[in-house]
């Protein structure tokens, strides 16, 4: 331009080839969850005990994998790949089963009789305790044991709870606010009394975490003994009245794309419905797609 200072172009950036392109690199325990072989905090677990190697070395906990790292796993060459098709299994957990795939002391285990997968494990969804029963879900997924189980998902869990005595309005109210346990504040979000018979009542109770025996803690804290304790509901997966105790059913596929549509993820692939299985999902409000 004349009498003013040229306008410069401004080169166009090379393009980048596919190859050049910084490779994805994922979280160690997510690659080996979404492998089938477990939760990511078991995987987490056999990080620390050395039973995993990247390249040769032993992996450390945070460690990140390229797709051409070698991972293996008890000396054993880790096979990368995404679940084929999600299962999810829904058992009645029974009083003195334990959630371990073996026990040293010989108790049976949630694991006993369920259907056999190839070069996949069965993911436990929210371990119970030896003396609680009810809902306990099972899936091959770790994407979704993940999804479920995590605090930030926001998933509640409903438990049936017989104690001895009962509840006065002060109590209700600790809580409902909040009790310090461990240095962390739990509460119940909800509390209902659902009777009983002489000093014996029962309460349905609904916490949105459920840490290791936080229920039986939470109650304790207030002076109250607790003699039964059942889980009714795990989010929108409820216990149905024709599953007995001890035993385990296999959620029906619609069933299966229909939580994970609440749960913010990818629709999966499932395999084809075996007859008609009754519902085993309720109304729930769908969460944010999952980020982690």
């Amino acid at each position: 331009m004349k009498g003013g200072r040229s306008r410069r172009v401004p080169s166009t950036p090379p393009r980048r080839s596919p190859a050049d392109a910084p490779a994805r690199r994922d979280k160690l325990h997510k690659v080996l969850a979404d492998s089938g072989l477990g939760s990511r905090r078991e995987m987490e677990r056999w990080i620390l005990l050395g039973r995993v190697t990247i390249n040769g070395a032993v992996a450390t906990l945070g460690a990140r994998v390229e797709p051409n790292d070698r991972i293996a796993v008890d000396g054993e060459p880790l096979q990368r790949r995404a679940v084929t098709t999600a299962r999810v299994l829904l058992m009645n957990k029974a009083d003195g089963v334990v959630c371990t795939r073996r026990d040293p002391e010989g108790r049976p285990t949630c694991f006993d009789g369920l259907p056999k997968l190839t070069n996949e494990r069965w993911i436990v969804v929210g371990r119970l305790d030896i003396n609680s029963s009810g809902v306990l879900l099972l899936t091959n997924d770790g994407a979704l044991a993940h999804r479920l189980m995590h605090p930030s998902t926001g998933i509640d869990r409903e438990y049936a709870v017989r104690v001895t005595g009962g509840l006065d309005a002060d109590m209700e109210r600790a809580l409902r606010e909040g009790v310090l346990l461990d240095d962390v504040v739990a509460r119940f979000t909800d509390i209902a009394a659902h009777g009983g018979s002489g000093y014996n009542q029962w309460y349905h109770v609904t916490l949105t975490e459920g840490r290791n025996r936080e229920v039986r803690r939470l109650l304790e804290s207030q002076g109250v003994r607790v003699s039964r304790l059942k889980r009714v509901r795990y989010g929108p997966v409820v216990l149905p009245s024709s599953l007995r105790r001890g035993q385990w059913m296999e959620i029906a596929p619609a069933d299966v794309v229909q939580l994970y549509r609440i749960l913010g993820l990818p629709r999966p692939k499932v395999g084809a419905a075996s007859g008609r299985v009754a519902s085993v999902l309720i109304p729930y409000p769908e969460l944010k797609s999952a980020t982690a």
